[in-house]
């Protein structure tokens, strides 16, 4: 499996439009767009940094992962994504040496992308998401 590169950075956030003003209004970063993934129970935004992003997630529901994640820990830095050519592949890897999985199928995510994310206690606490894009 080849990691091609960093794809985005992951932050929950109670509201977009609030963070909007920070991250775009500061900081300077244009706005990709928005879009609600409605089986994640989520709202993205995307803003382009070079060849990655930073993807802001608000819950659309208290019982989706952001929701709860916001509960149990605030607003943060939620998850690390990598660019992989064949999510497929990568996951029957990952499979094969043993890898502790959330997801044993690539779903949909933001953007046409499809993603998987490995257990954060197999990664030193990190939440570390998969993602294809083609």
């Amino acid at each position: 499996m080849k990691l091609e590169r960093l794809d985005h950075i992951g932050i929950a956030v109670e509201k977009i439009d609030e963070s909007l003003a920070i991250w775009e209004g500061v900081l300077g970063l244009p706005l990709h767009g928005t879009e609600e993934v409605a089986e994640q129970k989520v709202r993205t935004a995307f803003l382009p940094v070079g060849d990655s992003e930073v993807e802001l997630l608000e819950t659309t529901d208290p019982e989706g992962a952001i929701g709860k994640y916001i509960a149990a820990k605030g607003p943060g830095i939620q998850h690390v994504a990598f660019r992989v050519d064949d999510i497929d592949a990568a996951l029957a890897e990952l499979k094969e040496k043993g890898g502790r999985l959330i997801d044993q199928e690539p779903r949909k995510g933001a953007g046409g992308a499809r993603i998987a994310f490995l257990h954060p206690k197999a990664t030193g606490g990190v939440l570390v998401e998969l993602c294809e894009r083609k």
